[in-house]
């Protein structure tokens, strides 16, 4: 690639996974501040969980959002753990129990969630494998 004012510019899937990458933290954030809402801010450990889950996805959304390209793999790859965190622990809730909560795939926004953080994983640790490689 030859270096120039093209090879600074973002690339069109940058932009494409940056704005997804975005949108489906926003999600993360909207379904469980909603479910915490909802009466999950009343179950222990998982109703703080959620409220956490909830402002790091916000402050994950936005670091993504306005990171200058050189942290935006850092910001990327934070988004991509989070949501890889936030899934394992549905999965975990769902299957073994956490923290003596026991979710079901009946529950509401259980499904929403479940594909949400798994395209959040994807989506932003692509985006963080990608601008790594590019600078």
């Amino acid at each position: 690639m030859v270096a120039g004012p093209t090879a600074r510019r973002s690339s069109p899937t940058v932009l494409v996974l940056r704005i997804l990458g975005v949108a489906l933290l926003l999600g993360v954030a909207v379904i469980h501040g909603y479910l915490w809402q909802q009466g999950y801010r009343d179950i222990d450990v998982i109703g703080p969980a959620f409220a956490l889950d909830t402002v790091l996805a916000l402050g994950g959304a936005l670091a993504v959002a306005v990171a200058p390209r050189r942290l935006l793999p850092w910001a990327a790859a934070a988004g991509a753990l989070l949501c890889l965190g936030t899934l394992a622990a549905l999965l975990l809730s769902t299957t073994v129990g956490l923290f003596g909560f026991q979710e079901t795939t009946a529950a509401q926004l259980w499904w929403e969630s479940l594909w949400v953080e798994a395209a959040g994983t994807v989506v932003l640790g692509a985006l963080a494998v990608l601008t790594a490689h590019r600078r």
